[in-house]
């Protein structure tokens, strides 16, 4: 089965926290036991899993990747957004996440 959802950002930088939506695509094709893979088909966004616990790991992670890939350093791609392809790519464009209800 097939979900799809789509994510808005509001920032150049950003996390957005999919987990509800990546739950109910769970729940909603019935599997409980498997794999669900989540894609993100865009080539400026990434994909992660991390704790949502403490705030300030959001923080501290982009304020990390800031620096790793910092927005103006020089680039040539005419759009504008070479920062935001790197970063993409370092942080990857799908996860294979275990369903074991």
């Amino acid at each position: 089965m097939i979900s799809r959802f789509q994510v808005a950002s509001r920032e150049r930088s950003q996390f957005v926290d999919i987990t509800s939506e990546v739950q109910e695509a769970v729940r909603a094709s019935g599997v409980s036991q498997g794999i669900c893979i989540v894609f993100v088909p865009h080539t400026t966004a990434g994909v992660t899993v991390n704790e949502n616990a403490d705030p300030s790991v959001v923080r501290d992670m982009l304020m990390e990747i800031e620096k790793i890939v910092p927005l103006d350093d020089g680039y040539t791609h005419r759009e504008g957004n070479s920062a935001a392809h790197i970063k993409a790519s370092l942080l990857g464009s799908s996860l294979q996440l275990i369903v074991d209800a």
